[in-house]
């Protein structure tokens, strides 16, 4: 059976951001950094996450930050708070970051920096539940957030987000009393999707499950997930 030339296309593309993103990890293994990709919907609190994340680990653990929006540097700046280098990308009209952009990104930060004295480097991908799940950027695991205000169908929905992650943070824990959500029902969703990831229920303004996350970002350090998830296009 033949393949229709969108078909064709699209498995192109993602072979070839797949041999960018397996470049982009052998600058970060020789670097010896640890690279987390942070992937959600937006507004599901992936840069309030990471400010708390910067003030708890960034006086123990080198860390940089890879920051992609759109059109703006909002986010970026938010997180230059913390005094820690932040490379912003603009994505244009492009939902999500691919390799090739965080190559970019990369460089950038081996210009400005020497990049062996940093030992975590956090991509914060575009907001959208869909794309950058496709699309690897180098990454060592992938960590998906979804707000508990999302609802309880989003993993059956928009299952390969939740089928890539290797953490799973459902956020905004304190909306909970505010809800007619199911948590139980969520992660059972999830495990449906993902029998084997890590999931942890948070909030950013009460601090619940925070330490469980940063003990889970301290573990990547040492032993990190190498996601099941490498050249899984180019070698089937």
């Amino acid at each position: 059976m033949h393949q229709t030339f969108d078909a064709a296309l699209g498995i192109n593309l993602l072979h070839a951001n797949q041999a960018g993103a397996d470049h982009n990890r052998e600058h970060f293994d020789e670097w010896g950094i640890t690279c987390l990709n942070i992937m959600s919907s937006p507004g599901a609190g992936k840069t309030v996450l990471l400010e708390r994340t910067l003030e708890k680990l960034s006086h123990e653990v080198k860390i940089a930050v890879i920051e992609g929006d759109m059109t703006t540097e909002l986010d970026a700046e938010r997180l230059r708070q913390y005094d820690v280098p932040v490379i912003a990308i603009n994505t244009g009209r492009s939902c999500h970051l691919d390799s090739k952009m965080v190559a970019g990104g990369i460089h950038r930060l081996a210009h400005e920096y020497n990049p062996s004295d940093f030992d975590l480097v956090f991509v914060e991908n575009v907001g959208n539940l869909v794309c950058p799940a496709e699309f690897e950027v180098g990454e060592h695991a992938k960590v998906a957030l979804l707000s508990i205000a999302e609802g309880e169908d989003k993993p059956l929905k928009y299952p390969v987000m939740f089928q890539e992650a290797d953490c799973l943070l459902i956020t905004k824990m304190d909306l909970a009393p505010y809800l007619e959500i199911d948590l139980n029902r969520i992660i059972s969703n999830v495990r449906q999707m993902n029998p084997t990831v890590t999931i942890i229920p948070v909030s950013a303004k009460t601090g619940e499950g925070l330490d469980e996350w940063f003990s889970w970002v301290s573990s990547q350090l040492n032993h990190p997930a190498t996601t099941h998830h490498y050249s899984r296009l180019v070698s089937n």
